[in-house]
């Protein structure tokens, strides 16, 4: 059975409790075509971030 040699200090435990606190990400409902999308990032079906055509949409290629 394996025994650890020394204890484990506090900023080593906090370190791997961190992730407890992380979070599901957020979706937001896309103004236009009412799918969900992250806050902040290009709609990739339609290639329009913030009302602007950034990338050309799949429907087109």
């Amino acid at each position: 059975m394996a025994v650890p040699k020394r204890k484990t200090s506090r900023m080593k435990r906090g370190f791997r409790r961190s992730a407890d606190a992380l979070k599901q990400p957020t979706y937001v409902e896309d103004k236009d075509s009412g799918e969900l999308r992250r806050p902040h990032h290009i709609d990739l079906k339609t290639g329009m971030y913030r009302g602007r055509q950034i990338l050309t949409s799949k429907d087109d290629a």
